[in-house]
């Protein structure tokens, strides 16, 4: 039986990266076909975590196709079924916030809009250190959306970053497993 196509969106939590690399990486043994996405922060931006250059040619060649990273790209995703469900990993709060708001100024956002509007579940892989401040808001808001799932969290600092909440990138495929049928992965506080 084929699996499912998963949408891979990746925002600029640089120092995410090699995580999700490793989760997609996971999803890919597992036999899932992924369609690759970036915001264009992460298309584009050299970090100490790496050239975008090497991400983007990383994501391509993993995926076996070319990373989408334009809003115009973006928008075909729903209305075509190109994808069976949109994971952002990371999610950063920046995306977090305009996803909660509504907001679709970048790929990500307009791959997760254009996917909620025809029901594809939506799965949010977080990391962000004002979880627990302001962006808290965003996250309850988007745990009583209709098709929105998030990967458990946890606080990763709590001493020297006592609001910073990054989900475990480990639990990305079982937490996609269980969007697929319409369940959200507990506990989502570990």
């Amino acid at each position: 039986m084929k699996k499912p196509v998963i949408g891979f969106a990746m925002c600029g939590s640089f120092c995410t990266f090699s995580k999700a690399f490793e989760a997609l990486e996971e999803l890919l043994r597992e036999g899932y076909d992924v369609l690759p996405i970036m915001s264009q922060t992460a298309y584009e931006t050299d970090t100490r975590f790496g050239k975008a250059e090497d991400h983007v040619r990383r994501l391509t060649e993993l995926c076996g196709r070319p990373v989408i990273h334009t809003i115009a790209d973006a928008e075909p995703i729903g209305p075509k079924k190109l994808v069976d469900l949109m994971a952002v990993v990371p999610c950063t709060g920046n995306t977090l916030a305009k996803i909660g708001c509504a907001i679709t100024d970048t790929p990500v956002t307009m791959a997760v809009k254009s996917s909620l509007r025809v029901g594809t579940p939506v799965v949010l892989c977080l990391a962000t250190n004002d979880a627990l401040a302001g962006s808290a808001q965003n996250i309850g808001r988007l745990l009583n959306t209709k098709h929105m799932y998030m990967v458990p969290v946890a606080q990763d600092d709590p001493v020297e970053k006592p609001t910073s909440l990054v989900s475990d990138f480990k639990l990305l495929t079982p937490a996609i497993r269980a969007a697929l049928n319409g369940v959200q992965l507990q506990p989502l506080l570990r």
